[in-house]
C-alpha cells in the first residue's frame, strides 16, 4: 500500500522513469536536484524555455511576475503558477497544476494535474495525479525536535535517517483546509482528509480520515 506502484500512476510525471528504481517514495528524495539537472537538460526546445540557469519552463505555462522559481525548477505545460508564489527550486511540477498565491514547494515532485492554491507548504514531498491540498493544508517536514524522521508503517515503524520527510500523496487524494500531514505521513490513492486533520502515519487507500481512530471506507 505504501509502495510507489500503489500510490502512483507514473505515466503522469516527467519523473516516472526515476521513480520506478525505487521501492518506496521516500528513497528519492535525495535524488531530486540531481534528477531536475539531467532532465532539464533533454527537454525540447521548442516546448520549453531555460528562463535562468536551471530552471525550466514551458512555454504554454503561466507565470505571475510576484512568482519566484528558485534553480532546479521545471514547470510543465499548461501549469498556473500565481502571485507570490515561492517555488524554492529542486521541484518538478507537472502539466496542468496551479500552484497558489504564498504556496512555498522545495524538494518535491508534484504529479500532472495537482491542484496546491492557496497558502500551502509543500517540502520534501511528493503528490500524486490530481491531488489537492485545501487552503491552509501544510505538508510538514521536519520534526519539532530536530530528530530524523520515523515512517509508521502498518507492519512497524521505519527509522529513515533522514531529517526532512514531508508527505506523499496517493493520485486523487484530497485534503481538507487547514490540515496538518505530519513528517513522513502517506495518503493512499483516492483517499480524502477532513479538514483541520492532524495526519501521522498512513491513511490507507480509498478511505475518509476524519481523525485519527475515525477512518473508514469511502462507499
Amino acid at each position: 500500500m505504501v509502495k510507489i506502484e500503489n500510490l502512483f500512476d507514473l505515466s503522469h510525471t516527467l519523473a516516472g522513469e526515476y521513480l520506478s528504481g525505487f521501492t518506496y517514495p521516500y528513497e528519492a528524495l535525495s535524488g531530486i536536484k540531481k534528477m531536475i539537472t539531467s532532465l532539464g537538460e533533454t527537454l525540447p526546445a521548442e516546448e520549453y524555455e531555460e528562463v535562468k540557469e536551471h530552471v525550466w519552463v514551458a512555454k504554454t505555462a503561466e507565470i505571475a511576475p510576484t512568482a519566484y522559481l528558485g534553480e532546479y525548477t521545471i514547470v510543465g505545460p499548461e501549469t498556473e503558477v500565481r502571485h507570490c508564489a515561492f517555488v524554492r527550486g529542486s521541484a518538478l511540477i507537472g502539466a496542468g497544476c496551479v500552484v497558489g498565491n504564498s504556496t512555498e514547494i522545495k524538494n518535491a515532485i508534484v504529479f500532472d494535474g495537482v491542484q496546491i492554491p492557496h497558502y500551502n507548504y509543500v517540502g520534501d514531498s511528493i503528490l500524486g495525479y490530481r491531488s489537492h491540498m485545501g487552503a491552509g493544508s501544510i505538508a510538514s517536514n521536519f520534526r519539532s525536535d530536530k530528530g530524523n524522521i520515523t515512517l509508521h508503517m502498518p507492519d512497524g515503524d521505519v527509522e529513515t535517517g533522514l531529517r526532512k520527510i514531508g508527505t506523499m500523496l496517493g493520485d486523487f487524494v484530497e485534503v481538507g483546509c487547514n490540515s496538518v500531514l505530519c513528517p513522513g505521513s502517506i495518503v493512499g490513492r483516492g483517499s480524502i482528509v477532513y479538514p483541520l486533520s492532524r495526519v501521522r502515519g498512513v491513511v490507507p487507500e480509498n478511505c475518509i480520515f476524519k481523525d485519527a481512530q475515525n477512518i473508514v471506507p469511502k462507499k
